[in-house]
């Protein structure tokens, strides 16, 4: 009998962190800034405060799930296992939202930006190329992946790091300053700013990626829930320092683009200079973004593939030399050309229900597998597996009900196909057997 081909475990503990910053991009700083900044009215490091606070809820209830259930199903694995199978479909079906319009946002950012530097090249050329070097990257193996992606967060970080220096440099000419003046002001109402951490707490997305990797990571039970906590604690201060140095620079902003806010910051605080690093390591940073972001759907297709969810013949099958999901990775590469058509706007809608579902019902699944099933009800447990995981569903609560009606129809819409196809599933699921049994009862000889 063969042997059964399996995803390769390869990964260690910062090649794990480096896929998951990756996908979140810390350059997102600078994407969302004046979006942001707006939100907030200017109050960005109490806001990024508040959004990490409020993630790390989620983050704790993730690491918890992924010690409980060490495989790649992330959101859909924890729901299935927890509470109940069809919740965990629907929770599945859900994720694929999030995990299949991430690339396609790469894909269109990256179009968007190196169309705007080379006119003369269509948007749809660079689409159409990143699209083939994701998937050929991505066929070739998990830890190539990751090398690349240690590669370029890294020149990301240094690029924030090289900005926060200029900053200090530029502080040096502003006396009379706390340190933590931002942290005191209280002329911004708490609504205000906590509805800029509503829109910041999507700059924290992607740190449930990782937990894709389970089945490819060595000693994943420990591994991932370090890698999900490393990758929250690193983003934060990726984005506390930088927000806390301007604010105290430049306590009062305006800018002639709110979309391209992030760029007239750089540029007022480095100069041309430093905005055209500033291009080029975005761009870098939306090519790492979309190459974590095929890693991680194909490993969630494989997994329902596996589960028999979708078909397993073609979504459950590995490469037998590269031991990867290639049909998956070709699959999203397919879907990934709806860049081509559709509009950001609506791929960051469909992006944001499907990652604030998934988050909710893990937390409810902290609480369903922990403290309902394992009855760990001491007073320590209670607070570990009902209090936080009750703390984190309520705040990402809060967030979806901020989704606009779009956002909302566009998701349930999504949501009521996959009832629909789980349906026909079934049914043919039914059929298949009862024909089976009809075959072997007329096979059974008459005594």
């Amino acid at each position: 009998m063969a042997n059964e081909i399996t995803l390769r475990k390869s990964l260690s503990l910062y090649q794990v962190v480096y896929m998951g910053l990756a996908w979140m991009t810390p350059m997102i700083y600078f994407s969302i800034y004046g979006i942001a900044y707006e939100n907030a009215h200017g109050m960005l490091t109490q806001a990024y405060l508040l959004a990490f606070i409020a993630i790390f809820f989620t983050a704790y209830s993730y690491g918890v799930m992924s010690k409980v259930f060490p495989t790649s199903g992330s959101a859909y694995t924890y729901t299935k296992k927890s509470i109940h199978p069809y919740l965990g479909f629907l929770v599945g079906w859900v994720l694929l939202l999030d995990y299949f319009f991430s690339p396609i946002i790469a894909c269109l950012t990256f179009g968007i930006y190196l169309h705007a530097q080379f006119p003369s090249i269509p948007a749809y050329v660079w689409i159409i190329g990143l699209n083939i070097i994701l998937g050929l990257i991505n066929i070739i193996g998990i830890k190539f992946s990751a090398n690349i992606s240690k590669l370029f967060v890294w020149i990301q970080i240094i690029f924030i790091a090289v900005f926060c220096f200029f900053l200090f440099r530029n502080l040096s000419g502003v006396g009379g300053i706390h340190p933590l003046q931002p942290f005191l002001q209280t002329d911004v109402p708490f609504s205000t700013i906590l509805a800029g951490a509503s829109i910041i707490c999507f700059s924290f997305l992607g740190f449930d990626t990782v937990t894709t990797m389970a089945e490819e990571t060595v000693n994943s039970e420990k591994t991932i829930p370090r890698a999900i906590m490393i990758i929250i604690i690193t983003a934060s201060i990726l984005y506390l320092v930088p927000s806390l140095l301007t604010q105290l620079v430049y306590p009062h902003l305006t800018f002639v683009n709110i979309d391209a806010a992030g760029f007239e910051l750089v540029k007022m605080v480095g100069g041309a200079a430093l905005s055209a690093v500033f291009l080029t390591v975005l761009i870098l940073a939306i090519f790492t973004q979309g190459l974590s972001s095929v890693t991680s759907v194909s490993r969630l297709l494989f997994v329902l593939g596996r589960d028999n969810v979708l078909p397993k013949r073609v979504f459950a099958f590995l490469h037998p030399k590269f031991n990867t999901p290639v049909i998956n990775i070709v699959i999203v590469s397919f879907v990934s050309l709806l860049a081509l058509v559709i509009s950001l706007d609506n791929a960051v809608k469909f992006v944001n229900f499907g990652a604030l579902s998934a988050f909710f019902f893990v937390n409810v699944s902290v609480i369903a597998q922990k403290y309902i099933k394992g009855r760990q009800r001491s007073p320590k447990q209670t607070i570990l597996y009902l209090v936080l995981p009750l703390l984190g569903a309520g705040f990402i609560g809060y967030l979806l009900s901020l989704l606009d009606k779009d956002a909302l129809w566009m998701g349930l819409t999504w949501l009521l196909i996959g009832v629909v196809y789980h349906l026909i599933q079934k049914r043919a699921a039914q059929t298949k057997d009862a024909a089976v049994t009809m075959r072997a009862t007329r096979s059974t000889p008459l005594n």
